[in-house]
């Protein structure tokens, strides 16, 4: 099994790369979102509206138990993780994590329909892919590629 500590650099290089994430709760299926994360750490941010499958189920509610995953856009790292979402429209992190991509889908940061939804991760599970042309490589000279994929993925505590 890969150093827990190596995959969860991996996860959190991944995120800060692409930040798209595809992640379902208990009552909302796969959405893709936006996830951010500020110094590699928990919590994850995701910015939707009111008027979303999302900002509908978490209306009111204390939490939900959320399941992500992650592809990085090289196709090296694959991860799922778990962990809790709940409405935390906290202004002072409303105000760090304000850009201009989530700006042209509200009419502003005190736009009534904006909802900050906060991820407390729990774990993940992460894949490290090795390039297909490795792969082959290992295939020609006789070598299961198998066995080196065994070692490329495990759980990471992200709480």
């Amino acid at each position: 099994m890969a150093d827990a500590k190596e995959l969860e650099q991996k996860f959190w290089k991944a995120l800060k790369s692409d930040r798209t994430v595809m992640l379902a709760t208990d009552t909302v299926p796969p959405r893709p979102m936006t996830g951010i994360a500020e110094d590699e750490r928990s919590p994850m941010w995701f910015f939707t509206s009111s008027e979303t499958d999302f900002g509908i189920a978490l209306e009111g509610r204390a939490g939900q138990h959320a399941t992500g995953t992650l592809t990085a856009k090289d196709h090296e790292v694959f991860a799922s993780f778990t962990g809790k979402v709940v409405i935390d429209n906290d202004r002072a992190v409303i105000e760090r994590l304000w850009n201009p991509f989530v700006g042209a889908w509200f009419e502003g940061k005190d736009d009534p329909k904006l909802r900050l939804v906060r991820m407390d991760l729990d774990s993940a599970h992460v894949w490290l892919n090795e390039h297909t042309m490795v792969a082959g490589v290992k295939l020609l000279l006789g070598i299961d590629p198998k066995e080196s994929y065994k070692s490329k993925a495990g759980d990471v505590d992200l709480s």
